[in-house]
């Protein structure tokens, strides 16, 4: 966690001197901050995730609206909805430990489920292309669909959700990269890689396949 803050702020520092006067500039370190110790903590099962996850998705909403990213706005509203829920599950499934039991999906469900999230993504790509002034139409609803899903297998404590974030984080990477906005490509570039945690520390707990 410490890493992943230490990044958001020197990509602060720099962006700073690359985009004079932004501003946008501050939003951007606090919502990267607070995406940092959000996932970090999904990563170690800690309910406090939540805590976190609320503040960061108001100000990473607000961010969106000054890019007209529709399918981020879109889906940081249904995120925060979701996660009101996710609490009641989360805290059902604690253990005494006060870490969330995980647990895993067969095979043939993820494959089922991969194949109708790639498809939902062209077909959503497709309407923000062509009803939307959308920037970036295409990768918008690529890190937006597949989200929506990856959202509410983790509710549900399915550790497969790591694979699709996995998929998120590095077309949002792509996404910012375009839209100029480097503490955003700071924090989901470390969110890459805290995927890879999430899912060795989820794949090491013990759990059953549903």
């Amino acid at each position: 966690m410490a890493f992943g803050l230490l990044l958001q702020v020197v990509t602060f520092i720099i962006g700073q001197w690359s985009v004079s006067g932004s501003p946008w500039l501050w939003l951007s370190l606090l919502s990267g901050c607070l995406g940092v110790c959000s996932v970090c903590l999904t990563a170690q099962r800690n309910i406090l995730t939540y805590v976190f996850g609320f503040a960061q998705v108001i100000t990473y909403t607000w961010l969106c609206v000054t890019q007209r990213f529709y399918g981020e706005i879109a889906i940081n509203a249904y995120y925060f909805v979701t996660m009101i829920y996710g609490v009641y599950v989360w805290r059902k499934r604690l253990q005494s430990d006060q870490l969330v039991a995980p647990r895993s999906l067969s095979l043939s469900k993820l494959l089922l489920i991969v194949s109708g999230t790639v498809v939902l993504g062209w077909i959503a790509g497709w309407g923000l292309a062509t009803w939307t002034d959308d920037t970036q139409p295409y990768l918008d609803a690529f890190t937006t669909v597949p989200a929506l899903v990856a959202q509410i297998l983790m509710i549900l404590v399915y550790r497969e959700h790591w694979y699709l974030w996995l998929a998120v984080d590095i077309l949002s990477v792509a996404l910012w990269w375009r839209a100029g906005d480097y503490c955003m490509v700071s924090q989901y570039s470390f969110w890459c890689l805290n995927c890879l945690y999430g899912l060795y520390h989820w794949r090491s707990s013990g759990m059953r396949s549903e």
